[in-house]
């Protein structure tokens, strides 16, 4: 008799990435700025994430612009770990546009206009707009469908109520259609924006709470509205300077925030929107909102766009900019002096510096306490103590990288958690930095243009010939 199989039945659920900085929730920092030990996915940098937290304020405050940070510190040592716990504390309303300094190289437009796209990205306008809009509970939903499919449009009628009042509105196809989508039933409270028809369901009515036995943990229980149903609602939306600016660049409009089809803007139209939003700023219907630009590897830059951003630092629009870059003294590029971290003496007089130290054992044996946690992956103490003196030995990264490799390694032997052989099999599979030096000077002339000097002459004149 052939066996019965079930069908099983799973819960889906949102996948995400584990990236590299996905465990950082914000800077770890109390409400007197102080940092604590480890919090937010932060640990250890407090002199750091204390700076960082004095420049969030002020972000926060919006008084000062023009302002730069340079984040200066060793590989592996939490510099954009900080520019990420910053930008998550700043949450959603304040703009914080990210970008490498490579990037301003591979972009179809010139490096100026990368730049100054990139400033305007961190730019945010807070735009103030009256609207009328209908609130109230839906009492009723009324839809009559034709007999014939096709032979009339579908009409309805929608009752809503308030404490005071109540009305039926006759609804046309677009209506009742976004009505269906929003899937609104009657007990839900909702509102209608007069201008757009645009619905937004605000909840379910606290009166019809005993009407179902089972209920969603998403479903959310608001008040029946009071007064009239037609009221004068302030609406704020948040867009950033770039975006304004694509808009009424563009034959296509804002479908070219989409596309990606930005271009090079003319300098006339940028100065017809900072009029435009000087203009709003006076009249109350707007206000700036400076975000902020971090440009990660800022060594990568040349001399033409350290003197573009000199220059627009000065700019009464600009956002607080932060840059970042491991380099010592190294050579400006574009040029022959050099400098320290390969930035010219000029800008560097212009920037905040905010120095990360190297991370105690005790510190990376946290961070890789959080990573196991990010990653999921079950871990005896004594593989994790050995993962800690790798990582003191070799540099934090690589022992991060090596959690996943082992935990891969444990599941190919059918282990609940990561053992020390599971450790020692990745450590011997991938060579660190130290490993491979000391590989390639031992066999360095096996390799194609050794330095070694000591190739035969039949085999160099061969390879002119």
């Amino acid at each position: 008799m052939a066996e019965l199989k079930l069908s099983e039945s799973r819960d889906l659920t949102r996948i995400e990435r584990v990236g590299a900085h996905s465990h950082i929730r914000g800077l770890g920092l109390d409400s007197s700025l102080e940092p604590r030990a480890v919090s937010e996915g932060m640990v250890g940098q407090t002199a750091a994430r204390k700076a960082a937290g004095v420049i969030l304020r002020m972000i926060k405050d919006g008084k000062i612009a023009g302002r730069a940070v340079l984040l200066a510190g060793q590989p592996g040592t939490g510099k954009t770990a900080i520019a990420m716990g910053m930008a998550k504390s700043l949450g959603l309303e304040t703009p914080f546009a990210m970008i490498a300094a490579s990037e301003i190289f591979s972009l179809e437009m010139s490096k100026t206009e990368a730049l100054t796209q990139s400033f305007r990205k961190a730019i945010g306008v807070r735009i103030k707009e009256d609207t009328e809009v209908i609130e109230g509970e839906v009492v009723e939903v009324h839809i009559d469908r034709p007999a014939a499919a096709g032979a009339a449009s579908k009409t309805g009628k929608l009752t809503l109520k308030t404490t005071e009042m109540e009305t039926v509105y006759d609804l046309g196809a677009k209506m009742i259609e976004a009505l269906g989508k929003e899937k609104v039933s009657s007990g839900d409270v909702i509102a209608i924006d007069k201008a757009t028809g645009k619905i937004t369901k605000l909840g379910r009515s606290f009166s019809r709470s005993r009407d179902f036995d089972a209920m969603g943990p998403q479903v959310k229980f608001v008040q029946c509205p009071d007064g009239e149903l037609q009221k004068r609602k302030e609406v704020v939306h948040c867009v950033t300077l770039h975006e304004i600016d694509v808009i009424n660049s563009r034959t296509q409009g804002f479908l070219a925030l989409f596309t990606g089809d930005t271009g090079e803007i003319r300098a006339e139209v940028r100065e017809q929107i900072d009029t435009k939003v000087a203009e709003w700023r006076e009249e109350g219907k707007a206000e700036i909102v400076p975000g902020v630009l971090f440009i990660d590897e800022v060594h990568m830059l040349d001399i033409e766009c350290f003197s573009f951003l000199n220059r627009a630092l000065e700019n009464e629009m600009a956002p607080i900019l932060v840059v970042a870059t491991n380099r010592g003294i190294t050579t400006i590029r574009g040029t022959n002096y050099k400098s320290p971290h390969g930035i010219p003496i000029d800008l560097l007089d212009r920037l905040l510096i905010i120095s990360t130290q190297p991370y105690t054992e005790d510190e990376i044996r946290k961070i890789l306490d959080i990573r196991c946690q990010e990653e999921e992956v079950e871990m005896t103490e004594s593989a994790k103590h050995l993962l800690t003196k790798i990582g003191v030995e070799t540099s934090l990264r690589y022992a991060i990288h090596l959690i996943t490799a082992a935990a891969l390694a444990c599941q190919k032997r059918k282990g609940k958690a990561v053992e020390l052989e599971d450790i020692n099999r990745v450590y011997n599979l991938f060579l660190d930095v130290k490993r491979s030096t000391q590989y390639l000077m031992e066999y360095q002339s096996q390799y194609m243009f050794s330095d070694t000097g000591e190739a035969d002459e039949d085999e160099t004149n061969a390879m002119v010939s």
